[in-house]
């Protein structure tokens, strides 16, 4: 008779009497939410705080071609801020850049709102009209302004071909020292309108109708409705689309240097013309100056912002 051997069973820790395995510990959290902010931290590191230092070291040194290109350029201090102060140019620049974005700001944002309100009401056609709306700020600026330079153009330009048909004499629009700067500003209006009107008409799309139906049931009109319900609810949505609006109005450059280049006799110059001109649109370039206006243009737009970071953290306390 064969006896069958059996093997014996496996041993185990626990039939050991030994400690289980430890086990490996998951990822940390905090490391997880490093690696997501990683790369916008190198973004932001690399194309804006790196550029920002080169340009406030731009602005407290004596660069020249030659010094440009070594690196060993002398510190100055705060000669090229005095030097840009004292200049001719800069009272006139300085009510150029204020005129032109406060005006530029009034006009987008009333004629946004205005549009805006007009969309709202959800009539045939509303979509397709407001689509064709945003042509203007989905054109490249380049485009834009060639277009505004023909059609205000004092001999060819359709604008003064119109005003002859009506009676009225022609108008140097780009060559006059009086019409140059509405020129741009017209045109600039005409390309940041569809901003605030896509932001704008997002915000009171957020109004529940329930706040009109219940005004209009107690007598009120359309202009008490808007007064009462509109404005004031789309006071958080006007905040950042007037702020949004600021800091590109100041930078403004491609529309004013295609249409203008800031002339005639500086008559259209801003910040962002004369910073350029003063970098790069001379034979002898003046990058410390050019530098120095670029950074009262930063300086401007950061003031703005915590003036609304502000105001909006004020709001939301009380």
């Amino acid at each position: 008779m064969s006896r069958t051997t059996q093997a014996p069973p496996p041993r185990t820790t626990e039939s050991r009497g030994a400690a289980p395995a430890p086990r490996r510990r998951p990822a940390s959290p905090q490391w997880a939410a490093w690696a997501f902010l990683a790369p916008v931290t190198l973004y932001l590191g690399l194309f804006y705080a790196y550029p920002l230092y080169r340009n406030l070291d731009l602005s407290l040194r004596d660069y020249t071609v030659r010094s440009f290109v070594q690196g060993d350029a002398p510190f100055t201090g705060l000669a090229n801020y005095r030097k840009i102060l004292d200049d001719p140019t800069f009272a006139p620049a300085l009510l150029h850049t204020v005129v032109f974005t406060a005006v530029c700001l009034v006009f987008q944002y009333a004629i946004g709102l205005a549009l805006a309100v007009f969309f709202n009401q959800n009539f045939r056609l509303s979509a397709t009209l407001r689509a064709l709306f945003l042509v203007p700020w989905l054109l490249p600026l380049i485009v834009s302004a060639s277009t505004w330079s023909w059609m205000l153009n004092s001999d060819s330009g359709i604008v003064n071909a119109l005003l002859s048909a009506l009676g009225i004499d022609p108008v140097n629009w780009l060559t006059s020292p009086s019409w140059s700067l509405a020129s741009v500003i017209i045109a600039n209006i005409w390309i940041g309108v569809p901003f605030n009107l896509v932001v704008l008409h997002s915000g009171l799309q957020s109004i529940p109708s329930s706040l009109y139906e219940a005004a209009a049931l107690d007598g009120a009109n359309a202009w008490q409705r808007f007064w009462r319900i509109t404005f004031p609810l789309l006071r958080p949505v006007s905040a950042i689309t007037l702020l949004l609006g600021l800091v590109y109005t100041l930078k403004v450059f491609d529309i004013i240097w295609i249409m203008t280049k800031g002339g005639p006799a500086d008559s259209s110059t801003t910040f962002a013309t004369w910073s350029y001109r003063l970098g790069f649109g001379n034979l002898l370039p003046a990058f410390g100056p050019g530098a120095a206006v670029g950074n009262l243009l930063v300086v401007a737009a950061l003031v703005f912002g915590l003036v609304y970071v502000r105001v909006q953290r004020k709001q939301a306390l009380s």
